[in-house]
């Protein structure tokens, strides 16, 4: 077990390439590919923002696919995030590995994905102060999953077996939490942009232009 410093943050976002067909599958049935492309970039590129403008530390953006396709090569970074590749296995394995840079360089870290548009500034500020008193903290959602998991002790446990995709992923990630001896910090659920019902729980001003 490696302890994080809680001095230096790392905000690492995983991302799809908005792509359609390839992103928010999910969302198909209610706004086609094409326009179920067009609201994953929307969130993609207002995560991005949010992170930026929360101010807590690096922001690396950690994609798929590689790094090197033609959509990310084009795709304009805000000035000073970092492009990496989430590289091959399952998401627990992609998330781990990540979390691993941010311990090997000593930092804390804010693993989130694009998915959740309430994931405002503020609310990372949150986040990010709740680990001042806790080595972990979770934005659940609505679905059982969790927008945002931050850690200042890492363990690949944290990863391993879990039942990725599914209502179970909060609940699972609590009990190996636990079995880790960390003390974790859950804040107010939220709710992913994944099925045509989470479309209510998009911002006003989205709803409209879709």
């Amino acid at each position: 077990m490696t302890e994080l410093s809680n001095s230096a943050l790392r905000l690492i976002i995983f991302a799809k390439a908005p792509l359609a067909g390839f992103a928010k599958t999910r969302l198909l049935p209610a706004l086609g590919e094409q326009g179920a492309a067009a609201l994953a970039e929307r969130m993609l590129r207002y995560t991005l923002e949010q992170c930026v403008r929360a101010q807590l530390g690096s922001v690396e953006l950690c994609v798929a696919p590689d790094s090197n396709h033609d959509y990310w090569q084009s795709f304009r970074l805000p000035e000073g995030v970092a492009l990496s590749s989430q590289g091959g296995g399952d998401l627990g394995q992609r998330l781990w590995r990540a979390a691993r840079r941010a311990r090997q360089a000593g930092e804390a870290v804010l693993l989130l994905g694009t998915d959740c548009p309430q994931l405002s500034a503020e609310r990372l500020r949150k986040a990010a102060a709740a680990m001042e008193k806790s080595d972990a903290v979770i934005y659940p959602t609505r679905d059982g999953g969790y927008a945002l998991l931050g850690l200042k002790r890492a363990e690949a446990a944290l990863f391993e077996n879990i039942h990725w995709s599914t209502e179970v992923v909060a609940a699972q990630t609590r009990q190996r939490l636990d079995h880790c001896g960390l003390r974790c910090e859950w804040l107010e659920m939220l709710a992913d942009i994944d099925e045509p019902r989470d479309l209510e729980f998009l911002p006003d001003s989205w709803r409209q232009d879709l």
